[in-house]
């Protein structure tokens, strides 16, 4: 995705911005043409097109090209799961022109579109994430009775925000051996319970660790 300065293109006129829609249209044989294809292949950014005519809908419409879909039906939930992926596979908040694929299931305009900024939707994930921090606390259960089926406060289960929880402190790296799929994408982490939930260990922040596929297999084998 290119960096783009805007002061370069505020003396551009709607009808070069359209030509430009026309054009990448052509060279792609396409009646339709999507943000990705814009920003691989245009002049100008997806956003330049999304100041000036509203949406990339109505850009497109204005070309006289086809709409694209776009994955409206998704649930937040399912947008955030795919920002946990990205930022643990790099280690450190994406940025903006990160959020393309393989490393994204979704286009950055997709979260524009849902949350209004890209900047917006990081805010919504990190309040979101950080409401499961308040809840899965050995203080947040201290007064909580044990269910007498499994003699437990937690469930065995480790959502995935509290996954990440983990995984952030821990910094995206396993406890064990220091490897991060920051800097080796073969790695994968998984969270695991310290002392184990069949022996009692509950599922809280301070009883999870992020371990490597490898030596998470090493600690079960001890256990």
């Amino acid at each position: 995705m290119k960096f783009e300065l805007e002061e370069y293109h505020r003396g551009v006129t709607d009808e070069e911005l359209l030509a430009e829609l026309r054009r990448v249209a052509l060279e792609l044989n396409k009646t339709a043409i999507s943000r990705a294809d814009n920003d691989e292949r245009g002049k100008y950014g997806t956003t330049t097109y999304i100041r000036r005519f509203g949406s990339w809908f109505k850009a497109l419409e204005k070309a006289g090209l086809e709409k694209t879909r776009t994955p409206m039906n998704l649930s937040e939930e399912e947008l955030f799961q795919n920002l946990e992926e990205i930022w643990i596979k790099l280690g450190k908040q994406p940025r903006y022109a990160e959020i393309q694929k393989p490393l994204s299931k979704y286009h950055v305009g997709t979260y524009e579109n849902r949350f209004g900024t890209w900047r917006k939707a990081l805010e919504r994930f990190v309040t979101y994430i950080n409401s499961e921090e308040t809840a899965s606390s050995e203080e947040a259960i201290k007064f909580l009775e044990p269910e007498a089926a499994t003699r437990h406060k937690t469930k065995r289960n480790i959502n995935w925000r509290l996954r990440f929880l983990v995984m952030r402190r821990d910094n995206f790296k396993c406890k064990g051996c220091g490897r991060s799929p920051a800097t080796d994408p073969s790695i994968i982490l998984h969270v695991d319970h310290i002392k184990a939930w069949a022996n009692g260990g509950e599922t809280v922040l301070e009883n999870l660790q992020t371990l490597c596929s490898k030596c998470n297999i090493g600690k079960s084998d001890l256990e």
